[in-house]
């Protein structure tokens, strides 16, 4: 299985959904795109929340230097991405994929990050509660339908709040895997207490 982990904007949540996924499923980890932290990257991060010793964490398509849009970090890299040179790693385990940003982040050009997302990929969907969260959510899943790609499932993220994921919920028919808590901080106890709680539909995609 394929999982390619989207936001609805920057900031939240992939990469802690993204290390109960792989936690939850001993999953191999590939961000094919990370632009700045490069010493604090969202694979480091992984690296240092997940527990099993099955993950394998492959590396970054492309690393650039600044945090900002790719396109624009690859800029001032002096270089342009291109997604030919993206290639999946082998593997045999299950793969979780993360993203960059939203769907329509742009790599370059003429393509976005919903161009990494391939037939045989399932996508989830992180959604954080705030003011226009709703309308963000409701726009990255219908732009994921338009192209007819799969989406397994939408974790929440951040505190409760009813109202918007009944009217997300309702409007999509997308099912809810679960929601991750404003917690105090991750580690790797905490991830793996949320793998454990995900785990089971997770398997069910």
């Amino acid at each position: 299985m394929k999982l390619f982990i989207t936001g609805i904007s920057t900031d939240v949540g992939k990469t802690i959904a993204s290390a109960i996924i792989v936690e939850a499923l001993e999953a191999d980890y590939w961000k094919p795109i990370q632009a700045g932290d490069v010493d604090h990257s969202d694979s480091h991060k992984i690296k240092s929340f997940v527990s099993n010793v099955t993950t394998v964490i492959h590396p970054n398509s492309y690393l650039l230097n600044t945090p900002a849009s790719p396109h624009l970090a690859a800029e001032i890299d002096g270089i342009s991405i291109d997604l030919e040179n993206i290639i999946e790693p082998n593997t045999n385990n299950h793969l979780v994929i993360e993203g960059a940003g939203g769907v329509f982040v742009p790599l370059n050009e003429a393509d976005c990050v919903i161009d990494l997302i391939r037939s045989d990929y399932k996508v989830i969907v992180v959604s954080r509660h705030y003011l226009g969260s709703i309308n963000h959510t409701l726009l990255t899943i219908e732009s994921l339908l338009n192209r007819k790609i799969a989406i397994a499932g939408i974790i929440f993220s951040g505190d409760e709040n009813k109202s918007t994921e009944s009217v997300i919920l309702n409007k999509t028919g997308i099912k809810c895997i679960g929601r991750i808590e404003q917690e105090p901080y991750f580690d790797q106890n905490v991830i793996k207490e949320y793998a454990d709680r995900f785990r089971e539909k997770l398997l069910n995609l």
